[in-house]
């Protein structure tokens, strides 16, 4: 199928031309006109145009892979190498990201952008781009582990980026319900409260935690790339999904080849990992759930984080053996330590006091610990609290950042902890936890209390002036997300 509805040739900036919209070429194109002086540059309102045309292209494939699940799109590439996407894809990237192996970065790739787009778009057209390896880095994880990251060139996080908005168009009509991991429109919040509302309104008793083991190390690629021919038939773009897949790793500056998984980092990672697991689990548990099960179950993934509730214990155990069987025909491993299935739910605590076994567990989901708890009048309710060992990693990481800043002025430092104060309650500020959110704002401000006694053996800071301080720059926090019943209702 072709979905071609424009020109292969970049548009010259100014009038849009004549039956452009939908004719194989043009009729005409225009010139450019320059500006009386002292107007203002039209990028903006010409990018506002340019994302107009291109969310239109996507539009027509999105909705001829969802009119025909079994469509396979063969002209597909002439999408991703229209400089106007790729012009969308730069400056939809961080400006201070790290520069890959070339060293390049966002602001200087932007010093003749036009000229470098129009060259990278020419190099796609005619199957003269090289992807480059990978620059791998390391960050911290809250349990003191590494996790590995790969940081792309500039130039293929643009292609990766116009490359992934290209496939959501086609795989969003595809991916299930209750698979929630960067996707559009769907946030770790929406999964939580997923998580929520499904135990609390369905007969869940039993929660199944399952983790996948080093799942982005693990990805096999001969299985990946036959997910991606189920529905793309455009040789251009598998054989450049190959080449990032088969780029490798630049690693104190050894070149390391790579044969399995998918670099954590890269834009078009996600879209993949997503397809992938969309294969090997999503499809699998829908028709688990429909011959296998006896009882009521839920299912909610995150990235490889998944929750799976059943009403009883036997469906609970028969899923699990049957996952981790199905699993490892594609290369995957169920985590031993991550992976738990604890007694859960409305009646887990009173079945657990008949028999003399305490309280619930508790398990860990997104930077939450859901508690069986019961509100005032006695009703269930899933009691989420932000993990102590995230809350602890999170104040470790502003002590130390605060030694860095230890004679910087004031007021930039204020600034720096509000926005560190009100990102972490714009993500943990969920209901029932307000204790935590302002917990970790107390901490911050005696973190900044001690910082600036070190400034100076004579200080005569007090807290009460400290508490001026915080007043004048630590924002109050506050609850900022709905009940889960109020967003999402399963």
């Amino acid at each position: 199928m072709d979905e071609r509805g424009k020109s292969d040739s970049p548009i010259v900036p100014g009038k849009p031309p004549n039956k452009g919209g939908g004719a194989p070429r043009p009729a005409e194109a225009v010139e450019g006109r320059g500006l009386a002086k002292g107007n203002p540059v039209r990028h903006d309102r010409d990018r506002a145009q340019d994302r107009v045309a291109l969310q239109s292209a996507l539009d027509r494939v999105r909705q001829a892979a969802s009119n025909d699940r079994e469509l396979r799109f063969t002209t597909l590439w002439h999408h991703v190498y229209d400089a106007r996407r790729l012009r969308e894809a730069y400056f939809s990237m961080k400006r201070n990201a790290s520069a890959g192996v070339d060293g390049q970065t966002w602001r200087q790739y932007g010093e003749e952008l036009e000229s470098h787009l129009e060259d990278l778009s020419d190099r796609l057209r005619r199957g003269a781009y090289r992807a480059k390896p990978v620059r791998r880095v390391f960050i911290s994880k809250a349990d003191g582990r590494q996790r590995p990251l790969g940081v792309p060139t500039l130039e293929d996080k643009i292609v990766q980026r116009a490359t992934a908005e290209v496939l959501s168009a086609i795989y969003e009509t595809d991916f299930v319900g209750f698979s929630y991991g960067f996707r559009p429109g769907r946030s770790p919040h929406d999964a939580l409260d997923a998580v929520s509302v499904g135990i609390t309104r369905r007969k869940v008793s039993w929660v199944l935690d399952a983790d996948i083991r080093g799942f982005y190390d693990a990805v096999d690629h001969e299985w990946l790339v036959r997910f991606v021919e189920h529905r793309i038939a455009d040789r251009r773009v598998v054989r450049h999904i190959k080449k990032w897949l088969k780029a490798g790793v630049m690693e104190d500056g050894e070149r390391r080849r790579v044969e399995e998984g998918t670099p954590q980092g890269s834009s078009v990672s996600p879209i993949l990992s997503n397809l992938y697991l969309h294969h090997v689990f999503d499809l699998w548990a829908q028709r688990w759930r429909q011959k296998h099960a006896r009882g009521e179950m839920i299912v909610v993934r995150f990235a490889d984080d998944i929750i799976a509730g059943f009403q009883y214990k036997s469906d609970a155990e028969r899923f699990w053996a049957d996952m981790r069987e199905r699993f490892h025909t594609f290369s995957l491993e169920l985590h031993p330590d991550k992976t738990r299935l604890i007694e859960f739910g409305r009646f887990a605590a009173q079945a657990r006091e008949r028999r003399g076994q305490g309280k619930p567990e508790t398990f860990d989901f997104l930077g939450f610990t859901h508690i069986c708890a019961t509100k005032r009048n006695g009703k269930f309710v899933v009691l989420r609290q932000t993990m102590k060992k995230r809350l602890r990693a999170k104040v470790k990481a502003v002590k130390t950042e605060l030694r860095i800043r230890l004679h910087d002025p004031v007021p930039e430092v204020g600034r720096w902890l509000a926005s560190v104060v009100r990102g972490h309650a714009q993500y943990y500020g969920v209901p029932r936890n307000s204790r935590a959110i302002n917990l970790f704002r107390h901490q911050v401000i005696g973190l900044w209390y001690r910082s600036l006694r070190r400034r100076s053996h004579k200080t005569r800071l007090t807290w009460r002036r400290m508490y001026r301080l915080a007043r004048r720059w630590i924002p109050y926090v506050r609850i900022s997300h709905p009940y889960p019943e109020q967003r999402l209702c399963v």
